[in-house]
């Protein structure tokens, strides 16, 4: 298996912290996701980024990556020739990681065997990673797919076969989660049934929101005085905006609590946590710093008073 540069894949630097990795997939997972890319080779570019994710995005999958990286930058070699012993060597122990991480066929579909010695045999079944967005989650929403299974023509030779399908993916599917239509993997041989199909489903990170349980966070950021004076915002959840009110004396860590705006659960559906976020300006003028200068002034306000008291 030939080795590959996840960083590059993602578009970021080899020193990018989780965020900016965070972002980037995001990006590309939504500018490639198969529901709406155009792109021809969407779907391959979209397990390619999905796959480097899944090891970046976890501090020991990344550590594990990283020292494979430099090991293969310091052979002696440098970039070796396709065909050096210091390049086999190195695409040998990424293909090591990789199984380590992803079993034998990583993020691709890939197929369980059911081989058996006898004329009539059971078709194989498929596995595959579905991504939805958490916008598809709020709601019963049918996703067509197409994917490759296996089977065998007359003389038993092995080819493969191109399927389509509208698969119904229900209200509150959650991460991780296995869907399984019967009936839907590879051609049974003989008058044997066919194999199943699964879906993996991998929720797609949004833009805005992050996670937490079958409730979403969205960060609010908030000048100054907005927090001090308190104000009215436009709040964007996943099925439209809201209009928000934030109360005065308003502190950063604190949880704005909008009911009934997160995911569906079992328990039924989840909450919105507006999370407050007190933002500087980046620049003040001379005006504003005189402002800011008589605040202080008048505000006779310590924030550090408990140290005091330690």
């Amino acid at each position: 298996m030939e080795f590959k540069d996840y960083y590059s894949i993602l578009g970021v630097e080899p020193n990018a912290d989780d965020k900016a990795i965070k972002l980037a997939y995001r990006r590309l997972a939504r500018q490639y996701h198969p529901d709406v890319s155009k792109h021809k080779d969407a779907e391959e570019k979209f397990k390619a980024v999905a796959e480097a994710y899944e090891v970046l995005h976890h501090a020991d999958k990344r550590a594990q990556y990283d020292e494979l990286r430099l090991a293969r930058q310091r052979r002696p070699s440098g970039h070796a020739a396709p065909n050096s012993a210091d390049y086999a060597q190195s695409n040998h122990d990424f293909a090591d990681f990789f199984q380590s991480i992803f079993g034998t066929a990583g993020t691709r579909p890939h197929y369980q065997s059911t081989q058996a010695p006898y004329a009539m045999q059971k078709g194989r079944d498929v596995e595959l990673e579905w991504p939805l967005f958490l916008e598809d989650t709020l709601a019963d929403s049918v996703k067509p797919i197409e994917y490759t299974v296996q089977h065998h023509n007359q003389q038993g030779q092995p080819q493969e076969l191109k399927k389509s399908l509208n698969v119904k993916i229900p209200a509150g599917t959650r991460e991780g989660e296995r869907i399984r239509l019967k009936g839907q993997g590879s051609p049974g041989i003989g008058n044997a049934p066919a194999g199943d199909l699964y879906l993996h489903i991998r929720l797609i990170p949004h833009p805005l929101f992050d996670i937490e349980g079958h409730n979403l966070l969205i960060t609010l950021p908030l000048a100054p005085w907005e927090a001090a004076l308190g104000t009215k915002i436009t709040l964007p959840t996943l099925n439209g905006k809201i209009q928000l009110s934030v109360p005065a004396n308003s502190q950063s860590g604190q949880r704005l609590r909008i009911k009934g705006k997160g995911l569906n659960g079992k328990n039924g559906v989840g909450d919105l946590f507006a999370i407050i976020k007190v933002v500087m300006p980046a620049q003040n003028n001379a005006a504003t710093q005189q402002l800011w200068t008589q605040l202080a002034e008048q505000a006779a306000f310590d924030p550090r008073a408990q140290w005091s008291k330690s």
